[in-house]
């Protein structure tokens, strides 16, 4: 029997016996779609629920003389042709994903390599630079005379300013 049929028999609404068996965690048959499917036996039991209920224990405190264990049919995996294609060609496909994440990496290494190496050369390039310059100034610094080496350190002579005639400035000669 479904729910609103045993709510029927019982004189309760379909949610009530939902929560019966929610609450006091009644192991009951379910049907492909997820619906509760009531045996006699389950009956019996919501029966003598409902008569606890009615002579006032709380249902917290009703007690169900037993509680019925869920079973389960287990497929056994025999021996199906389709199966057996089926997971060869995952198990291909598997290979030949693992490979691909190979390459790729190979690749990505190799590409790394190469980078790091021209970064290398190019840092190497640049030190002999300057160690080039570093020589040239140390050269440089032995042939220049002492009194030479600031020559920010010593005043230019000014240069006088010319003296415009009054004539060239206002026409602009």
């Amino acid at each position: 029997m479904n729910t609103s049929a045993v709510a029927k028999l019982l004189g309760v609404s379909s949610s009530t016996i939902q929560r019966w068996v929610k609450q006091l965690e009644l192991q009951m048959e379910r049907n492909e779609l997820g619906h509760y499917s009531f045996t006699d036996e389950d009956i019996q039991l919501l029966k003598q629920v409902q008569e606890q209920l009615k002579k006032g224990v709380m249902i917290q405190d009703v007690t169900v003389e037993r509680k019925k264990t869920r079973t389960g049919v287990v497929k056994s995996a025999g021996n199906d042709p389709f199966s057996e294609k089926l997971l060869a060609r995952m198990n291909e496909f598997e290979q030949r994903l693992n490979k691909k994440a190979d390459d790729v990496v190979s690749y990505q290494l190799l590409q790394h390599r190469r980078e790091i190496e021209e970064l290398q050369a190019e840092v190497e390039m640049l030190n002999k630079r300057i160690q080039c310059l570093e020589e040239g100034i140390n050269k440089e610094n032995q042939h220049i005379p002492s009194d030479h080496v600031f020559v920010f350190d010593k005043e230019l002579p000014r240069k006088k300013s010319k003296r415009k005639n009054l004539i060239t400035s206002l026409f602009g000669f």
